[in-house]
């Protein structure tokens, strides 16, 4: 592969296809890892396990593949990646690469893999510092004089499930490590408080947002799904939260706390699920906007699979006896449309590459 530093604003030399992928890799992809990841939790608690062992290896070969094109990026094309940073639209997405990290992390550690998990959840937590202090200082003072109002989507909940994400991986190797649970577990449980104020605080943004900006389809896209993925991310770490040692003085602190607002989260995202139905359907039908694929699509199987998660872990921990066929049902939801978005895109990646191969020599003569 050639690559040319910053060819994003046009050197003599053309990038070929893979560093023009590299140049353009959606900040947001690591959405796939979490995507990935989480449906294949899901089938290792209701099956086929020989489901969850397949999507386990491609989330695994996702985060290697992604964690080499981000870091080709970050070395090639640092304009991109700047331009990216600026841009309120897309910034949030790189807290996928926070989610994505714990989210493998955690079923690595199902596996019976904690080390993984341990190094995964560290290397998160030092991504998740640079991006949650970073991203708001960029957004506070290097944009003086226009609003990120417009720039608000649901992308930005992202923020909340890599702060959740963080809370799952603490309070999973609490047990793991028992003589580290008087430290991981208020990790746990703070992690899961900061995440939950970030919730009220973004969801309030986005509802001004709403009733204030002119909402157009393009707007309207994927990562609203989000909404109701941060409510069910946080659901799970509740969950995990309750299944902490009773003995811990952070649960004896808390507990009562936490069962009653994971409670009303998980209420809250299920009466979220029509609204956003019903907003797609506005989107495709009424407005008649293509439904193709895009990077971002990752945004809406994630919150599928991890509300089917978040259901069953919460209604074992509770006694809550309903949530178990819900959970069963939402996680083949979540498989069928995993089916269909990796579908679009290996058919994307198809035409891409047939178009390329059809235009090869007409490139070759101009390189010439």
């Amino acid at each position: 592969m050639t690559v040319n530093p910053d060819n994003s604003k046009g050197t003599a030399k053309p990038l070929n296809q893979m560093a023009v992928a590299i140049r353009d890799l959606h900040p947001g992809y690591f959405a796939f890892v979490m995507a990935t990841g989480i449906i294949s939790t899901g089938t290792s608690l209701l099956g086929p396990s020989w489901l969850s062992r397949v999507l386990l290896v491609l989330a695994c070969a996702g985060f290697l593949v992604l964690l080499g094109a981000l870091i080709l990026r970050l070395i090639f094309f640092r304009s991109s990646v700047a331009t990216d940073v600026r841009s309120p639209e897309r910034v949030f997405g790189f807290f996928t690469i926070v989610a994505g990290m714990d989210v493998l992390g955690v079923r690595l550690g199902a596996a019976g893999h904690p080390l993984a998990t341990a190094t995964l959840a560290a290397c998160a937590a030092v991504v998740w510092i640079v991006l949650t202090y970073g991203v708001p200082t960029s957004l506070f003072f290097t944009r003086q004089r226009d609003s990120v109002l417009a720039g608000v989507n649901g992308s930005w909940l992202i923020w909340v499930v890599a702060t959740q994400s963080l809370s799952i991986a603490a309070s999973t190797l609490a047990p793991v490590w028992p003589s580290q649970d008087g430290l991981l577990a208020p990790v746990a449980v703070g992690m899961w408080s900061i995440g939950l104020v970030l919730y009220l605080l973004l969801i309030a943004l986005i509802m001004v947002r709403w009733l204030t900006v002119a909402m157009t389809p393009d707007a309207l896209g994927p990562p609203y799904w989000i909404l109701m993925g941060a409510t069910a991310i946080t659901v799970l770490a509740g969950a995990h939260i309750l299944s902490l040692p009773i003995t811990l003085p952070i649960y004896q602190a808390t507990a009562g706390f936490v069962k009653g607002f994971t409670f009303a989260l998980w209420a809250f995202g299920t009466w979220w699920i029509p609204l956003i139905l019903v907003l797609g359907f506005w989107r495709h039908i009424r407005h008649h906007w293509t439904l193709a694929y895009e990077p971002t699509l990752w945004s809406m199987v994630f919150p599928l699979g991890m509300y089917s998660v978040a259901t069953l872990s919460f209604g074992k921990v509770t006694d809550l006896s309903f949530m178990g066929p819900l959970s069963r049902f939402m996680i083949w939801v979540a498989v069928a449309v995993w089916t269909l978005v990796a579908v679009a895109f290996i058919i994307r990646l198809t035409r891409r590459n047939s178009t390329t191969a059809h235009d090869q020599p007409t490139n070759s003569a101009v390189a010439a």
